[in-house]
């Protein structure tokens, strides 16, 4: 994996740690948040652990604290 290819992973991955953080403060905000956005947010995660994989992979693995 190149160096541009590795970059859009990690913008990727950016992309969806503001989504996931979004949704939770969204959660948070709500007494009774919907099912929905419950799986929605579940899916994001599994999509990040997935980028994180391929980082790693890479040989570029996912810091904690870069998001």
């Amino acid at each position: 994996m190149n160096t541009e290819e590795v970059e859009d992973l990690r913008r990727a991955r950016g992309a969806l740690a503001r989504q996931r953080n979004y949704i939770a403060k969204r959660m948070g905000g709500i007494e009774l948040a919907p099912v929905s956005m419950a799986e929605d947010f579940m899916k994001i995660l599994g999509a990040i652990e997935a980028l994180d994989r391929a980082l790693t992979d890479a040989g570029h693995p996912h810091m904690d604290g870069a998001d």
